[in-house]
């Protein structure tokens, strides 16, 4: 094989490998995806023929019939692409990036195939075997990628198998709470977790409004819903019973710069004064607006314990929660819940999402020392306790919405390694943290709050998901989701003396 042979091999190499990781890996989650199971299963099947393709190109020279053999594996490999190819489209609806590489992948190999057609015509010619071919580099990196694709290829394969034991409950549960039908106007509705309210509300029967700037983002939620991309497209004498607002730019998204920095408090403030001046005008004022806010609001506070009547230590993401909390304070609803949200998590998105991958290849472990505290809640418990705010007229003011049980990163790397049956002993050094991402990997990574739901425990609010072990469990289909909450506190939380609700006029 010459060298410009082995160079077009290797173009489509990386493309692959850069299909797998950017688009299956970070962008759609495949891995986590049940409804997935068949293209991931076609994934497998191609990437274990890659790998023994890689091996023996790479290492010898196949006459006869073993080119033959080759041939053949050759050509079933370009049907599994292309079945492959179909159950994308049919499946799910693919980002255009992946699309171009496809295409770009498709053209090159018809380049590569083209170049080994007189190859392979000479060695099936010749008499039947194997005779050892040494490349140079080009045999080293055949046998990298072949061990590389060999991974990823029973990676699939195991997930493919896993995808069965990954079942969301069924949503209705989660908004059994609120009684009769309701009118819920959501903003945020197509984030990480609006995307479970919603389907939530719907199936228990209310009437949601989805306030989204494009409706191509709303697309995967359930019917029937009603869109709108700006809150003037309501009329004044609608009845809106209720108000969810999440909206706003993500925070774990990238270096804070200053323009990044006004877009994450803008973005907030902006939709909150709308909603703001949509319930000036309504006719019949909401009972309750449930803002989001962010544990973030405390401050980097070290071991400190931290209910709702914490104080709170500057930094950007204090700033960020304060003004958004005194903005929605205004609101004129009948009352206002301020509920600052912890790590929520999930498969489908959020941090934990993206940390799925390198521990399920036994790439992770703690951030920095893994000593500061990660005050986390499981999404379908904050999906209930959304609900559980609206349907409770005493709920006002200040919630944490955190599961009883915060831990210390490095109990929650080793808790996500016994969930994944993977070791967890590689840790993220601090100070490349530092250095790539600033303030954002300072507040957000390395350190953090010890948040506990004193507020929502002391309201009778029961956490399905109250420690780590069970949440990630749930996860990661090591058990079965649970069907609705059933867990009282443990012993650890009851010595937990929850406060009173704290009132709006009570923050400073």
């Amino acid at each position: 094989m010459t060298d410009f042979l082995w160079t077009l091999v290797f173009i489509q190499i990386a493309l692959g490998a850069f299909d797998t990781y950017y688009h299956h890996e970070l962008t759609e989650l495949l891995a986590w995806r049940p409804a997935q199971r068949r293209e991931l299963f076609l994934h497998a099947v191609r990437d274990l023929v890659y790998a023994m393709l890689f091996a023996v190109l790479g290492w010898s020279a196949p006459h006869g019939g073993v080119a033959t053999a080759l041939v053949a594996v050759m050509l079933g490999e370009i049907g599994i692409t292309l079945w492959d190819f179909v159950e994308e489209d049919r499946t799910r609806k693919l980002p255009s990036s992946e699309r171009v590489t496809h295409a770009v992948l498709t053209l090159n190999c018809g380049i590569v195939l083209t170049n080994l057609a007189p190859l392979f015509r000479h060695w099936m010619a010749l008499p039947t075997g194997i005779e050892p071919a040494y490349y140079g580099i080009w045999s080293w990196l055949c046998a990298l990628a072949s061990l590389g694709v060999g991974i990823s290829g029973l990676r699939d394969l195991l997930a493919a198998f896993r995808a069965p034991r990954i079942v969301q409950s069924e949503a209705a549960h989660l908004a059994a709470a609120l009684k009769g039908r309701q009118t819920i106007l959501v903003t945020g509705g197509t984030g990480f977790i609006g995307q479970r309210l919603v389907p939530a509300l719907v199936e228990a029967g209310h009437d949601v409004i989805v306030l989204t700037r494009s409706r191509a983002h709303a697309a995967a939620l359930p019917a029937p819903i009603r869109i709108v991309t700006a809150l003037d497209q309501i009329a004044s004498c609608e009845r809106i019973d209720a108000i969810v607002n999440l909206a706003g730019e993500k925070l774990a998204n990238g270096f804070w710069t200053r323009t990044k920095r006004l877009r994450i408090l803008r973005s907030r403030l902006v939709v909150t004064r709308e909603v703001f001046r949509l319930v000036r005008r309504l006719h019949w004022p909401p009972k309750a607006l449930v803002n989001g806010s962010a544990i973030g609001w405390y401050g980097l506070r070290g071991d400190e314990m931290l209910d709702e009547t914490g104080n709170a230590a500057p930094c950007f993401s204090h700033e960020v929660c304060a003004r958004w909390e005194r903005a929605a304070q205004r609101v004129p609803c009948g009352r206002v819940v301020l509920l600052r949200i912890g790590l929520v998590l999930g498969a489908e998105g959020g941090m934990l999402s993206r940390m799925l991958a390198p521990f399920e290849y036994g790439l992770g472990g703690p951030f920095g020392t893994g000593a500061h505290w990660m005050s986390w809640i499981h999404r379908d418990d904050m999906v209930r306790l959304i609900v559980h705010a609206l349907a409770t007229p005493s709920f006002r003011g200040p919630v944490n919405g955190t599961a009883p049980i915060p831990v210390r990163n490095k109990d929650f790397a080793k808790a996500l390694g016994r969930a994944l049956h993977r070791p967890a002993l590689l840790p993220v050094p601090a100070m490349p943290l530092r250095l790539a991402l600033g303030d954002f990997a300072e507040e957000l990574l390395l350190r953090g709050q010890r948040v506990v739901p004193s507020a929502a425990l002391a309201s009778g609010f029961r956490f399905t998901y109250p420690d780590i072990d069970s949440a990630l469990a749930a996860i990661v289909g090591r058990t079965q989701a649970a069907p609705a909450a059933k867990h009282t506190m443990f012993p650890q939380v009851g010595r937990i003396v929850p406060p009173p609700l704290v009132t709006g006029s009570e923050i400073t």
